[in-house]
């Protein structure tokens, strides 16, 4: 499975970006999915999550009221969109997939990687 991620890019601070997350070929309805980041020298971090079914969404406390995670399951892709942006937002982000096999079992898949740059 190949997720692949668009529409980072560079914009200035207090700007707007929307990455996309699909999966050509592949359906992913049955994965929570998720959004990570990891900006230069920096672990790679959590930052947004979405169940499967599209109920339940969860951030990192830094994005809250800024970063919203969304799924359309009919075109199979999820979304994070990203207002107010700032400087420390600047990283590469990944899409992330996992479905859970069993209580000790899952399958996962990342995505290449997109860049975001905030400018102050």
């Amino acid at each position: 499975v190949h997720l692949v991620e668009s529409g980072g890019g560079s914009v200035q601070a207090g700007g707007s970006l929307r990455l996309s997350c699909s999966a050509p070929g592949y359906t992913f309805n049955d994965y929570a999915m998720a959004w990570f980041r990891q900006a230069p020298g920096k672990d790679r971090e959590f930052v947004a999550a979405i169940s499967f079914d599209g109920s339940s969404t969860f951030y990192v406390d830094s994005v809250k009221g800024r970063f919203t995670i969304s799924r359309d399951k009919v075109k199979n892709t999820i979304y994070l969109q990203m207002n107010s942006l700032k400087p420390e937002d600047m990283a590469v982000y990944y899409c992330y997939a996992e479905r859970r096999l069993s209580p000790d079992t899952y399958d996962d898949y990342w995505g290449q990687g997109i860049q975001v740059t905030v400018s102050s």
